[in-house]
């Protein structure tokens, strides 16, 4: 049974149609890469995925429940992790603050939330000084593991990550795709969103978006 499925969906900007009548499956336990060219709806896509922004038709299902009859606060802070292109990390505060941060958002509780951001920053490779630096003083391969820590902060069953690897070098790419890797054998849904060809190659299934030249009927 897939954890996260999309029935018939349609999304619209006035009248231009982004996604026409698609249905996606997306299962624990695999890497999923979203492909496509500029303007197909790719990230469109990623938000309606996360509950960020609602279809205009059709219907999207959490382990067979409809998004539409779960709180989608709920949703979006514990079910689901999402890393975005930007990173979107709090600049002021260091690795493990952003971290802990999101801990207290998604409402975590009964654990040390110092010491598990700091074992999830390890497990994606910083030490502990760079956990202790501020966002401005990390590379940019650094704020990308930060940002996968802190989407895996409040342990969500499915990531969804917008163009992970595109400002890396390909050495840095490997790692982060390593890590993704990884959380799927440990049981996660990953769902990436890339123009990579080789970031394509290294997952289990692809999707492609083909852009619409459709309107909606006034």
């Amino acid at each position: 049974m897939s954890v996260l499925a999309l029935n018939n969906i349609s999304f619209s900007y006035g009248r231009n149609v982004v996604l026409d009548n698609l249905s996606l499956e997306f299962e624990k336990g695999k890497m999923y890469c979203i492909v496509g060219k500029s303007g197909a709806g790719k990230t469109t896509l990623l938000s309606v995925l996360s509950g960020l922004a609602s279809p205009g038709q059709g219907s999207i299902l959490y382990n067979g429940q409809d998004i539409k009859n779960i709180d989608k606060y709920r949703f979006r802070s514990q079910n689901i992790g999402v890393i975005f292109q930007s990173y979107n990390l709090l600049s002021k505060f260091t690795a493990v603050e952003n971290v802990m941060l999101s801990m207290d958002i998604a409402g975590v509780k009964g654990v040390n939330k110092h010491s598990k951001a700091t074992e999830l920053l390890h497990s994606v490779g910083l030490d502990d000084d760079e956990c202790n630096r501020r966002i401005l003083k990390l590379s940019g391969g650094q704020q990308q593991r930060v940002a996968i820590a802190r989407a895996l902060s409040y342990d969500p069953a499915i990531i969804l990550a917008d163009e992970p690897t595109g400002n890396l070098d390909s050495d840095t790419q490997q790692e982060i795709m390593d890590i993704f890797h990884e959380l799927a054998k440990q049981g996660k849904c990953v769902i990436l969103v890339s123009h990579s060809p080789e970031v394509a190659s290294m997952c289990d299934e692809c999707y492609e978006l083909k852009r619409t030249q459709k309107r909606p009927k006034k």
